[in-house]
Protein backbone atom coordinates (compact mmCIF):
# COMPACT_ATOMS: atom_id res chain seq x y z
CA UNK A 1 0.00 0.00 0.00
CA UNK A 2 1.45 3.51 -0.65
CA UNK A 3 1.46 6.27 1.84
CA UNK A 4 1.43 10.05 1.04
CA UNK A 5 1.85 12.23 4.22
CA UNK A 6 1.37 16.22 3.14
CA UNK A 7 2.09 18.63 5.38
CA UNK A 8 1.09 22.07 5.46
CA UNK A 9 1.67 25.45 7.40
CA UNK A 10 4.96 24.43 9.05
CA UNK A 11 5.58 26.66 12.62
CA UNK A 12 8.48 28.65 11.12
CA UNK A 13 6.34 29.89 8.58
CA UNK A 14 4.38 31.94 10.63
CA UNK A 15 6.96 34.48 11.67
CA UNK A 16 7.90 36.17 15.13
CA UNK A 17 9.36 34.92 17.98
CA UNK A 18 8.28 31.93 17.97
CA UNK A 19 9.66 31.48 14.21
CA UNK A 20 12.92 32.38 15.08
CA UNK A 21 13.90 30.28 17.97
CA UNK A 22 12.53 27.37 15.45
CA UNK A 23 15.38 28.57 13.18
CA UNK A 24 17.95 29.20 15.81
CA UNK A 25 17.73 25.15 17.37
CA UNK A 26 17.66 24.11 13.26
CA UNK A 27 14.05 22.28 14.21
CA UNK A 28 13.36 20.02 11.23
CA UNK A 29 10.51 17.32 11.37
CA UNK A 30 11.03 13.80 9.75
CA UNK A 31 8.63 10.60 9.55
CA UNK A 32 9.94 7.77 11.77
CA UNK A 33 10.90 4.17 9.68
CA UNK A 34 11.46 1.80 13.06
CA UNK A 35 13.88 4.18 15.48
CA UNK A 36 15.21 6.42 12.87
CA UNK A 37 13.57 9.50 11.54
CA UNK A 38 14.15 10.10 7.94
CA UNK A 39 13.05 12.73 4.97
CA UNK A 40 14.22 15.71 7.19
CA UNK A 41 12.42 18.77 6.51
CA UNK A 42 13.06 22.33 8.18
CA UNK A 43 10.31 23.75 10.02
CA UNK A 44 10.57 26.79 8.07
CA UNK A 45 9.54 25.44 4.76
CA UNK A 46 6.78 25.89 3.44
CA UNK A 47 5.39 22.46 3.34
CA UNK A 48 6.69 18.68 3.69
CA UNK A 49 5.55 15.60 1.99
CA UNK A 50 6.68 12.11 2.56
CA UNK A 51 5.78 8.95 0.30
CA UNK A 52 6.46 5.34 1.36
CA UNK A 53 4.67 1.62 1.20
CA UNK A 54 3.55 -0.37 3.91
CA UNK A 55 2.46 -3.58 3.89
CA UNK A 56 -1.90 -4.67 4.43
CA UNK A 57 -3.21 -7.79 5.27
CA UNK A 58 -6.43 -9.11 5.45
CA UNK A 59 -6.90 -10.73 9.24
CA UNK A 60 -10.47 -12.13 10.61
CA UNK A 61 -12.16 -10.31 7.58
CA UNK A 62 -10.42 -6.90 9.00
CA UNK A 63 -7.42 -5.24 7.09
CA UNK A 64 -3.91 -4.72 9.20
CA UNK A 65 -1.08 -2.56 8.04
CA UNK A 66 2.66 -3.17 8.97
CA UNK A 67 6.19 -2.55 7.91
CA UNK A 68 8.99 -0.55 9.46
CA UNK A 69 6.61 3.00 9.01
CA UNK A 70 4.17 1.39 10.98
CA UNK A 71 4.01 1.33 14.75
CA UNK A 72 1.84 0.21 17.25
CA UNK A 73 0.09 -3.31 17.97
CA UNK A 74 -2.48 -4.88 15.73
CA UNK A 75 -5.98 -2.68 16.25
CA UNK A 76 -3.49 0.44 17.31
CA UNK A 77 -1.73 0.95 14.26
CA UNK A 78 -0.12 4.67 13.58
CA UNK A 79 2.60 6.72 11.76
CA UNK A 80 4.65 8.87 13.48
CA UNK A 81 6.01 12.50 12.52
CA UNK A 82 8.82 13.44 14.88
CA UNK A 83 9.98 16.74 15.09
CA UNK A 84 13.71 17.34 16.74
CA UNK A 85 16.62 19.72 16.62
CA UNK A 86 19.32 18.82 13.90
CA UNK A 87 23.22 19.19 15.12
CA UNK A 88 26.57 18.36 14.77
CA UNK A 89 25.76 14.95 16.68
CA UNK A 90 22.56 14.03 14.39
CA UNK A 91 18.58 14.49 15.34
CA UNK A 92 17.55 14.94 18.41
CA UNK A 93 13.80 14.32 18.89
CA UNK A 94 11.79 16.24 21.30
CA UNK A 95 8.26 15.54 19.75
CA UNK A 96 6.11 13.30 17.98
CA UNK A 97 2.58 13.61 16.10
CA UNK A 98 0.54 10.24 16.20
CA UNK A 99 -1.18 9.33 12.64
CA UNK A 100 -3.36 7.12 13.48
CA UNK A 101 -4.81 4.18 10.79
CA UNK A 102 -7.85 4.09 13.32
CA UNK A 103 -9.01 7.15 12.33
CA UNK A 104 -8.93 6.65 8.21
CA UNK A 105 -12.11 5.68 6.67
CA UNK A 106 -12.63 2.17 6.37
CA UNK A 107 -13.63 2.65 2.65
CA UNK A 108 -10.28 4.54 2.09
CA UNK A 109 -7.92 1.99 3.94
CA UNK A 110 -10.07 -0.71 2.13
CA UNK A 111 -9.56 1.14 -1.38
CA UNK A 112 -5.62 1.62 -0.45
CA UNK A 113 -5.38 -2.29 0.04
CA UNK A 114 -7.39 -2.97 -3.25
CA UNK A 115 -5.20 -0.31 -4.95
CA UNK A 116 -7.60 2.23 -6.38
CA UNK A 117 -5.05 4.63 -5.41
CA UNK A 118 -2.62 6.28 -2.75
CA UNK A 119 -3.77 6.34 0.99
CA UNK A 120 -3.08 10.17 1.60
CA UNK A 121 -2.95 12.09 5.13
CA UNK A 122 -3.27 15.84 4.48
CA UNK A 123 -2.90 18.17 8.08
CA UNK A 124 -1.36 21.76 9.29
CA UNK A 125 1.92 20.85 11.24
CA UNK A 126 1.53 23.78 13.26
CA UNK A 127 -0.46 23.59 16.75
CA UNK A 128 -2.82 25.99 18.06
CA UNK A 129 -0.12 27.77 20.23
CA UNK A 130 1.93 28.10 17.11
CA UNK A 131 4.75 25.45 18.00
CA UNK A 132 5.00 22.17 16.36
CA UNK A 133 2.20 19.64 16.02
CA UNK A 134 2.26 17.04 18.39
CA UNK A 135 0.24 14.04 20.25
CA UNK A 136 -2.47 12.14 18.57
CA UNK A 137 -3.78 13.95 15.10
CA UNK A 138 -7.23 13.83 14.69
CA UNK A 139 -9.74 14.40 11.77
CA UNK A 140 -10.68 16.96 10.78
CA UNK A 141 -6.67 17.78 11.96
CA UNK A 142 -5.81 15.18 9.26
CA UNK A 143 -8.12 14.60 6.53
CA UNK A 144 -7.29 10.79 5.19
CA UNK A 145 -8.37 10.50 1.72
CA UNK A 146 -7.10 8.12 -1.52
CA UNK A 147 -6.22 9.71 -4.63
Amino acid sequence: MHIRIEGRDLPAQRGGAQADALRLANVHVGVQRQRVVVELVPAWESSAVWEFEITSREVDELLDVGGPWVHGRPGARFLYLSWGNVGDFGFDMFRRAKLMFGDVPTAALRAAHDGSGVLTASLGLTDELGGPVCARVRPPAVEWSVR
